[in-house]
This record gives C-alpha cells, sequence and structure tokens, in this order.
C-alpha cells in the first residue's frame, strides 16, 4: 500500500490514504449498494441510537452532496411514524440537535409507556366506559308462569 502512496513531493495525508483504500479495496458495486441501503434507511425497528449509528455509517457512502438541512430532512423522514410527527413540529435545521431531541423524546415516551404497564399490573386493567369492564350478558326473558295473561285476569273477575 505504500507504494501506491508514495509520492517523492506530497506527504501522504489521510484524504490520499482514504482515496486510495478505497480503490484498491473497495469496489464500486459495495459502493453502490451501501448507498442504495442509505437511501433506504428506516427506523424500524432500531432504537434511536441504533438508527443513528447505521445513518452515520452509511451516509459516508452517499455520493451527491449534503446540507445539513437535506440530512435532517433525510434522518426525520426515516423515523417512525410518531416520532417523525413530533419532531416535525420542533422545525430543527441542525442535524445534531435534531438526533439529540430524538433520542430525548424516544425515552420520555418509552418511559411513559413503562410507567403505563406498571400502573395496570398494580391495579389490574383500565375499566372502560361501557360497562366499566363488566361482562355483558344477554337480555333474557322475564320468567313466565305459564298462564295465558288474559285468561288469569277473567277468572279472577268471575
Amino acid at each position: 500500500m505504500r507504494m501506491l502512496l508514495e509520492d517523492k513531493h506530497n506527504p501522504i495525508t489521510w484524504e490520499v490514504f482514504k482515496d486510495k483504500f478505497y480503490e484498491e479495496y473497495f469496489p464500486n458495486s459495495v459502493w453502490f449498494a451501501k448507498e442504495v441501503e442509505f437511501l433506504q434507511l428506516v427506523q424500524g425497528g432500531m432504537i434511536v441510537f441504533e438508527y443513528i449509528d447505521r445513518f452515520k455509517h452509511l451516509v459516508q457512502f452517499y455520493t451527491m452532496g449534503i446540507n445539513e438541512e437535506w440530512q435532517c430532512r433525510k434522518y426525520k423522514n426515516g423515523l417512525k411514524p410518531n416520532l417523525k410527527v413530533m419532531i416535525s413540529k420542533l422545525c430543527i435545521k441542525s442535524f445534531p440537535v435534531m438526533v439529540e431531541r430524538a433520542k430525548v423524546l424516544e425515552r420520555n415516551m418509552l418511559e411513559a409507556e413503562r410507567q403505563k404497564k406498571q400502573q395496570q399490573t398494580v391495579r389490574g386493567p383500565i375499566p372502560t366506559r361501557s360497562g366499566l369492564g363488566m361482562k355483558r350478558t344477554p337480555y333474557s326473558r322475564p320468567f313466565s308462569s305459564g298462564f295465558d295473561s288474559s285468561s288469569q285476569a277473567s277468572t279472577l273477575v268471575d
């Protein structure tokens, strides 16, 4: 590798090394596959920490120009719908700020969900508005003595 990089007049910089390394050991087909993976990246079942790690890893393979606002839009659009709605309301254009807000929002949502489950196990299931959790039974006819009410009334009058 050193022979590939050596130039009598130019020192070996990180950029030169990186370019030569990718050229030699990282074929275009792999680079293209990583770029496609980045473009299709969504949070899915990942937590925000995992999503941001994957995002940061794959963004380096994106060959088009990237500015911070575009990076924010791409990141936001890949978030889970409930997080995306909340982040969108904040109108953040700074990528580090957006990432931090997403982490905080997810942590708060998970904590609220955990507390709700904990309350349900302590108190039991939350009663519903219809019947307050009691099982409804179908309407049954009132007990009949076997006599017809009109014939019973006529015998009492006689």
